[in-house]
């Protein structure tokens, strides 16, 4: 197994840090298209779950955006040969004491030609804890 090509982290980490400026900037359009939209798609948040892509879309539309003081901390892209990578990151924010977790599945099943290399997010988690 490959792991951690180079290349192929550079792609994922390009993906990963659009996918967080659109969360900040609450970019719907950006964030469903870095999102599978399949039926197997699935999000776990912090308080509600989402399976499938048309759940996800529909909860993006009514959610509160992330607080815009939100900043990551020890983020690991881990890539699995050249189609699939796990990014899983540590946030804080003036918003709330808590730490927050999260986790995503990615995988190179989109379009290759686009800004993203095909990169796509089809599957995450998000939870906060006490900070330890």
């Amino acid at each position: 197994m490959d792991v951690n090509r180079q290349e192929t982290v550079v792609e994922v980490e390009r993906a990963f840090v659009a996918y967080e400026r659109a969360l900040v900037d609450n970019d719907v359009d950006t964030m469903n298209a870095l999102f599978w939209h399949a039926p197997e798609t699935v999000r776990y948040g912090i308080a509600e779950v989402q399976h499938g892509g048309d759940a996800i879309r529909r909860w993006r539309e009514t959610c509160v955006p992330v607080p815009r003081s939100r900043r990551l901390h020890r983020t690991v892209v881990t890539t699995f040969g050249t189609e699939y990578a796990t990014v899983s990151t540590e946030f804080t924010s003036d918003a709330t004491p808590l730490l927050g977790r999260q986790m995503q599945t990615w995988a190179r099943i989109g379009d290759v030609s686009n800004a993203f290399a095909g990169w796509i997010i089809v599957a995450a988690h998000v939870s906060l804890i006490e900070t330890p």
